[in-house]
């Protein structure tokens, strides 16, 4: 039985390589709503309220970046359902091996 669309947020430092591309392999996926964004002032898309509140699930690459989730935004994470990928930030955009490491930690929850 097909789950209902999901919302899933990709989540890493500066969300300019390992959630991007998260989000980039997924994104064409019709089973789900994909987005990303990053922890760091510096991020390409800084994570907010109104993003966690749209995601049914919550995948961060370390376990740092669910610390400051939870952080910095504790009525938002209170339910959320957060997981730690433990892909480390030795990747580039789109690096072959990224894209495995993504896809194998990602599937048991998909």
């Amino acid at each position: 039985m097909k789950n209902r669309l999901k919302n899933i947020l990709f989540i890493c430092s500066r969300n300019k390589w390992r959630s991007l591309t998260a989000e980039t392999i997924y994104k064409n996926n019709s089973d789900f709503n994909v987005k990303s964004a990053g922890t760091e002032n510096s991020a390409r898309i800084k994570i907010n309220s109104k993003l966690l509140v749209w995601a049914n699930l919550i995948f961060v690459m370390e376990k740092h970046h669910k610390e400051k989730l939870i952080l910095n935004f504790p009525d938002e994470t209170k339910n959320a359902k957060i997981i730690i990928l433990e892909i480390p930030d030795i990747y580039r955009f789109m690096d072959n091996e990224l894209i495995d490491e993504i896809r194998i930690s990602v599937s048991e929850y998909l």
